[in-house]
């Protein structure tokens, strides 16, 4: 007879990665853009981390049908947006400097982190509040 659901382990490991491949691809990112600012040649973190178009729809889905938070999507968000910059650059060319141009990803690093930590400090509040209140009901 066969499951109607995978195995819980496999769907836990599905979910555990699905929350943290994001996260390790930004942080492969960061690396990334820092080494070659420094002149490191970083072609190993590209292939770890370098993610194409259809892979990121693929995570984007997940994240929608395992309803995942917005501070877990937001990890993606800065994949894709640093992935349009350096694409923007690489493809068309940006008519600023390197040290412009690492000006921006370091701007554009920052408005992510307070993004990611607004929408993490907003969820842990809103679990709070819902322990304390099914506390509150008892």
């Amino acid at each position: 007879m066969e499951e109607r659901f995978p195995e819980r382990s496999l769907y836990k490991l599905m979910l555990g990665s699905l929350k943290v491949i994001p996260m390790l691809l930004a942080a492969l990112a960061i690396l990334n853009m820092i080494f070659d600012f420094a002149g490191i040649d970083s072609s190993v973190l590209s292939m770890l981390g370098g993610i194409s178009f259809f892979p990121l729809v693929f995570i984007y889905i997940s994240s929608y049908v395992f309803r995942f938070c917005e501070y877990h999507r937001m990890f993606l968000h800065y994949v894709v947006a640093n992935n349009i910059l350096t694409y923007l650059d690489y493809y068309i060319g940006l008519p600023v400097s390197n040290a412009t141009l690492l000006m921006i990803h370091v701007i554009l690093i920052g408005l992510f982190l307070f993004l990611i930590l607004y929408f993490h400090q907003k969820e842990r509040h809103a679990r709070n509040n819902k322990e304390s209140a099914s506390r509150n009901n008892r």
